[in-house]
């Protein structure tokens, strides 16, 4: 998909209101290929682009090490970088604007997870996107309460979170090492009540992940993929469920009843 002369791979599927889906590192694994086909299977249409990894795959502990590695570098990325955005947003924002002429309706989701959890904030200056999800935000990895924003952008966040009374929805595990509860508090501090946080305990995740999340990331993390328990009455389950209720309401204007 061509957006403002830059062509990237980008998944479509489903039928409703956009949803943009960012997958976390090292790839589209089958587990984050599973979120957005739960996403799509709620009535939505999902775009999901191809950022970085081999789509598909289950990498290796070595493979994701060197992805994430390039990633980082990648002048696309600011993966060590604090108060600064990534360049890669401004195409992500064009996807939105696309995504919404495509599909009509009242706006655009953002998920974002991971390496790209803080992105869909950043997608909040985008008028398009109205529903934001945050998944275990890790940039920037050097500075645990760190945040990978400009001031000046979260303040613009903030406010329209206020003046649309729209609000962030966001997950992490009370033990993730990689995004700590400091990133929570200070994205706290800076949309204040709009920043609706969710901190599953750590024993709710998935005791077998993928290698790379098992020897490399080697911590609870991926809320909803590659930690998810897929099982009734699963706390990571319900976060799920929340995400699709949560995007239900502020792009279709109805509740969705859970299982």
């Amino acid at each position: 998909m061509a957006i403002d002369g830059v062509t990237r791979r980008v998944y479509v599927a489903g039928h409703g209101p956009a949803v943009i889906v960012m997958t976390e590192m090292p790839g589209i694994s089958p587990q984050v290929a599973r979120f957005a086909r739960w996403v799509c299977a709620a009535g939505f249409t999902v775009y999901m682009p191809s950022l970085f990894g081999r789509d598909g795959a289950v990498p290796g502990a070595e493979e994701g090490v060197q992805v994430f590695r390039q990633t980082c570098v990648h002048a696309d990325f600011r993966g060590l970088m604090s108060n600064r955005s990534s360049p890669v947003l401004d195409w992500l924002r064009g996807l939105a604007r696309q995504a919404l002429d495509e599909c009509g309706g009242a706006g655009v989701g953002a998920i974002g997870m991971c390496f790209t959890g803080n992105f869909a904030i950043s997608l909040m200056l985008e008028p398009a996107v109205r529903a934001p999800v945050v998944c275990q935000p890790s940039l920037p990895m050097d500075a645990p309460a760190a945040l990978n924003m400009p001031h000046e952008e979260l303040a613009r966040v903030r406010q329209r979170l206020e003046r649309e009374d729209l609000s962030v929805l966001a997950f992490r595990f009370e033990g993730d090492r990689h995004c700590r509860a400091e990133r929570f508090a200070a994205y706290g501090a800076a949309l204040g009540p709009r920043f609706e946080a969710r901190e599953l305990p750590d024993a709710a995740a998935h005791s077998e992940p993928p290698p790379f999340f098992a020897r490399i990331v080697a911590c609870p993390h991926s809320v909803v993929t590659a930690h998810l328990v897929d099982a009734a009455g699963h706390p990571t389950l319900a976060a799920r469920d929340e995400i699709l209720a949560f995007l239900e309401r502020r792009l279709k204007g109805t509740d969705r009843v859970l299982p």
